[in-house]
């Protein structure tokens, strides 16, 4: 068929591709009037040829296709032009496709002006015929030669069959354009809406060029502005909370930022420079403040109140109702700082009461102890002394035997670790005797805790409002009365008493207290320590002037002549007097309560009047011995070996002197021993 052939010819390689495939013999021709994928395909320099191969050329033709393939071989033959004058392919292909006659006819006439020029690349070529001649050829069967395809004469019903193939390829081919237009009308309308999107992105990274801008400017703005407005601005939430919400964490932070704008605002209009806003702010934040202080107050009069209930523990509410809320006396103390010193008037008095209250309870709980009763008989030179035990009260009870004179484990009370007082029902509880330095630890102790509370409460809750000094009288105002009361007991123990270890263990007591106040930083106490020690000291004197004047009295009661009969001689001893037994208890008592007292305490000047007397008291009674000086100084050595046997355990720079004392007086005498 003539549109195979074209599509053959079409198809056939150039000279560029490989010569080991063979191709068909028939040059290649191109119609002029096929169009511009035919003419596309034409080399430069070249005339258009007929690419249609007649079933009805000449011998003249074939004798050109020899020519050309001998050419191939090296011929010199010149390039022949061959003039193509068989039917017209494209007339056949017009009336194929059902075109009209006219359009057939000037195709026609198109193709006949049309020359077919062969070139001589076109004439180098070697065609394999399979050993048929050319005639032969274009007369066989349709067949493949080397893969190129050859076609015979087609049948009129044949024609009919591939124009009904052609018909179909013909609206397939309509089909596609029509789709192909579809497509391209999408494609068309993609593109402006492409366009319109892309105007529109343009137009919203103006916008938001100009949004970053106002943006830009109105932070600056309100970085300028924001302080301002704070400043003359008081947030709803902050009202509500101040006149209705509970007191509690939150509402103290509400409440210093209406003090921190109250402030700001009275500096405001302090200034020159006033405005609108701050004058309209005023009247609210007073009415807000009044508020706030109106709260404060029912908040601590009622805290008040809960400490005049019976039972209860006001270091609790102190710390959970008050310390917690310490910015509150602040704020009501820089606002009205009259209703603030009402307040703190209020609660002085009742911490007043309280301490009052709570110590004479707890005094009466102490005057329940038995204790030992040491009086003037209970005296160095009384060899007779009553063993006797007594309560605080005026009435007199028997009790258990005490020895005035040894310290024994009477000082665990000083060096015990328990720092805890003894409570009012294990006071009113308990059976046994003890001596006097037991009610007044007790009760000093507890004195001290709660002072040292009492005080550290006053410097957090009421400073900076208030400076320390008048913290300081506040605190003296609360516990006068229980100051005085602290006195009246120790003067109670003290007064009539002859017990110096006793005495002198209250002052170790009392030195002790007066560390721990100093170590906890409460200066406010030290009045009421110092006033113990006044009632302790002159007493601790007084007992070592009723020592001496004891030995004093024992040496005068002594003969001042020697006995004169052997029997009085005999019944004399060298053995120790009783009375440096107890001296030796005595000095080694006062000496271990010592071991870390200085050279100017009271009792290291009474320590040496006293052991005058006693030396004073040995040595006339040593010349009750008469003649026998040996005798004598045996017995001055027994006792003075007594006395340096009890205190050698002793420490201390006291202990060393009075160590050093008897050791000269011992071995003065040791000779004679």
């Amino acid at each position: 068929m003539w549109l195979d052939r074209l599509a053959g010819q079409s198809s056939s390689p150039s000279s560029s591709q490989p010569g080991s495939r063979s191709y068909s013999p028939a040059p290649r021709r191109t119609p002029s009037g096929l169009g511009p994928y035919i003419t596309s395909q034409q080399r430069p320099g070249l005339t258009p040829r007929s690419s249609s191969l007649s079933l009805a050329s000449t011998e003249s033709s074939a004798s050109s296709f020899l020519a050309s393939s001998r050419r191939a071989n090296g011929s010199t033959l010149k390039e022949s032009r061959t003039i193509y004058t068989g039917p017209d392919p494209v007339e056949i292909l017009n009336n194929l496709l059902g075109d009209d006659k006219q359009n057939a006819t000037s195709t026609s006439k198109s193709a006949a002006d049309s020359v077919s020029l062969i070139s001589a690349e076109d004439l180098q070529l070697e065609f394999d015929f399979g050993g048929l001649s050319i005639r032969e050829l274009a007369l066989s069967e349709e067949q493949a030669i080397d893969g190129v395809s050859v076609h015979r004469p087609q049948a009129a019903e044949e024609y009919e069959q591939d124009k009904t193939k052609f018909e179909d390829l013909h609206k397939s081919i309509r089909a596609c354009d029509e789709v192909l237009s579809s497509v391209e009308t999408n494609l068309t309308s993609f593109r402006n809406d492409l366009a319109t999107v892309s105007a529109d992105i343009e137009t919203l990274q103006a916008r938001s060029t100009a949004l970053n801008v106002r943006l830009e400017n109105r932070k600056a703005v309100e970085k300028g502005l924001g302080p301002v407005v704070e400043e003359i601005s008081v947030p709803p939430t902050v009202v509500s909370k101040i006149a209705d919400g509970h007191i509690d964490e939150a509402w103290v932070k509400v409440l210093a930022e209406i003090d921190k704008r109250a402030t700001a605002h009275k500096k405001s209009t302090s200034s020159t420079q006033g405005n609108k806003g701050l004058q309209d702010l005023g009247p609210l934040l007073e009415k807000l403040v009044l508020k706030a202080v109106e709260r404060i107050r029912d908040f601590l009069v009622a805290q008040i109140k809960a400490l005049r209930s019976p039972h209860i523990n006001a270091q609790i509410i102190q710390q959970q109702n008050f310390l917690k809320f310490k910015d509150l006396y602040s704020f009501l103390h820089k606002h009205h700082s009259t209703l603030a010193d009402e307040i703190c008037l209020a609660y002085m008095n009742t911490m007043r009461w309280y301490y009052a209250n709570q110590f004479s309870r707890y005094e009466n709980a102490l005057k329940k102890i038995k204790l030992h009763s040491l009086d003037k008989t209970d005296v160095l030179g009384n060899e007779d002394t009553s063993r006797k035990g007594t309560v605080l009260s005026s009435s007199k009870i028997a009790g258990p035997p005490h020895d005035a004179f040894n310290l024994g484990r009477r000082v665990d009370l000083l060096r015990t670790s328990n720092q805890s007082a003894l409570s009012s029902y294990l006071a009113e509880e308990d059976q046994s005797t003890h001596y006097l330095e037991a009610p007044f630890r007790n009760f000093n102790l507890a004195l001290i805790d709660n002072a040292t509370a009492e005080y550290t409460f006053l410097a957090s809750f009421f400073s900076p409002a208030l400076s320390y000094s008048t913290i300081s009288r506040h605190f003296a105002y609360i516990f006068e009365p229980t100051f005085q009361l602290g006195h009246a007991l120790t003067r109670t123990l003290v007064t009539d008493t002859y017990d110096a270890i006793g005495v002198l263990l209250a002052v170790r007591l009392n030195q002790h207290f007066q560390f721990q106040l100093q170590r906890r930083k409460v200066p406010a106490a030290d009045s009421y320590l110092n006033g113990t020690a006044m009632l302790l000291w002159p007493r601790l004197q007084a007992i070592m002037n009723a020592h001496c004047e004891s030995v004093r009295t024992l040496s005068s009661a002594l003969p001042s002549r020697p006995p004169t009969s052997k029997a009085d001689q005999s019944r004399l001893s060298a053995a120790p007097h009783v009375c440096t037994q107890r001296f030796g208890q005595l000095l080694q008592g006062i000496l271990a309560l010592s071991a870390e007292a200085g050279d100017d305490e009271p009792v290291a000047t009474s320590l040496r009047r006293l052991r005058g007397e006693i030396e004073a008291f040995l040595t006339k009674y040593g010349t009750a011995f008469g003649g026998d000086k040996r005798k004598r100084e045996r017995f001055l050595y027994n006792n003075y070996s007594l006395i340096l046997t009890i205190i050698s355990d002793t420490q201390g720079k006291l202990a060393s002197e009075e160590q050093g004392y008897f050791e000269g007086l011992k071995a003065a005498f040791q000779e004679a021993a």
